[in-house]
């Protein structure tokens, strides 16, 4: 007496099914993204922080020798004076 066997499995036919392929409908949609006011405050104190961190050091030894002159009487003439409004002005842009 032989035994067949009865549905046997074929291992290569599972790889020879062919799917169907959906076409997207519709136009596709843009990536967004959006930032709560919080986090576009810290952005604006890391960018501050940075750019400190990039400016250059104090240095003590002119910040003397200011205090220096003026300390000096003699120093502070009308046209320093003059001077010194002359460039804040130009700096403030008034």
């Amino acid at each position: 007496m032989t035994v067949e066997r009865v549905n046997v499995p074929d291992p290569v036919s599972k790889y020879n099914k062919s799917s169907k392929v959906q076409k997207t409908k519709g136009k596709a949609q843009k990536d967004s993204i959006s930032l709560s006011e919080d986090a576009k405050s810290k952005g604006e104190i890391y960018t501050a922080t940075e750019s400190v961190k990039m400016s250059p050091d104090i240095r003590m030894s002119r910040i003397d020798e200011i205090k220096k002159k003026l300390s000096d009487p003699t120093y502070l003439t009308q046209k320093v004076i003059e001077e010194l409004a002359e460039k804040l002005m130009e700096h403030f842009k008034i």
